[in-house]
């Protein structure tokens, strides 16, 4: 299938994607469950920063979230990263049931997800969770794709106490999958924005502290796919 361009994969026109994937894997230490899931090999020469806004509102302030943690992370990387607005691929993800029903759309949207070096994933909270447009792509991926894959859980809400879903509903997901969800999340309620652009200091230096932790973490996980003898991503946890 030919790559996926910005035009029909309903992303930034910034949007660098990276050309690699091996079928083999390095193994990692057996110091853990988490060490004892192997990498994936990478052949590339830019890793792949790839945010997902589960929002289908437009505007939105989940999408400026996750834009903002992308911005940060490739401040600290010097990476370029690619966006994906669920409003947009929502058309393609929702006429399919399973994956083989994708489209050659919709297969571009999961395929950008699943070759990803780190994600950055939002949501709004919605009745206590995610959003089902966001279970939705994930119940469409290959688990196989996500192990100890770095993850960037970020959410909007109605009410400071809404930030629980991030530990109880979110995290979970990724850790079904075998993805390393990070410490640090970012979680903003309404009053955090003005006129949907980041307003609170406090949210602001979160945000930049994500940016400095998934840098580490991604320049770990390239190092080790790469061969390099570091400690396992788990112990900087």
């Amino acid at each position: 299938m030919n790559a996926p361009t910005s035009a029909n994969v309903g992303v930034d026109a910034t949007n660098v994607s990276s050309n690699r994937v091996s079928k083999s894997a390095l193994s990692c230490s057996q110091h853990s469950i988490a060490d004892a899931i192997p990498l994936r090999a990478i052949t590339m020469t830019k890793p792949s920063i790839v945010g997902i806004s589960g929002s289908l509102s437009d505007p939105s302030r989940t999408s400026v979230l996750v834009k903002a943690v992308l911005t940060a992370i490739e401040r600290e990387t010097g990476y370029a990263s690619s966006f994906i607005e669920l409003s947009d691929a929502a058309p393609a993800l929702f006429q399919s049931r399973s994956p083989k029903d994708l489209s050659v759309t919709g297969k571009a949207f999961v395929h950008r997800v699943e070759q990803a070096d780190l994600l950055v994933v939002g949501t709004p909270v919605y009745r206590a969770s995610y959003t089902g447009a966001l279970k939705h792509l994930f119940d469409l991926v290959d688990h196989r794709h996500f192990s100890n894959k770095p993850v960037v859980l970020t959410a909007t809400g109605g009410s400071p106490l809404h930030g629980l879903m991030i530990d109880h509903q979110l995290r979970p997901l990724f850790g079904f999958l075998q993805a390393l969800s990070l410490p640090t999340t970012v979680y903003a309620v309404e009053s955090d924005f003005s006129n949907y652009a980041i307003s609170n200091p406090d949210i602001e230096e979160r945000i930049a502290r994500v940016g400095v932790e998934a840098s580490t973490y991604l320049k770990r996980r390239t190092n080790q796919a790469n061969g390099s003898h570091e400690a396992p991503l788990a112990a900087i946890a």
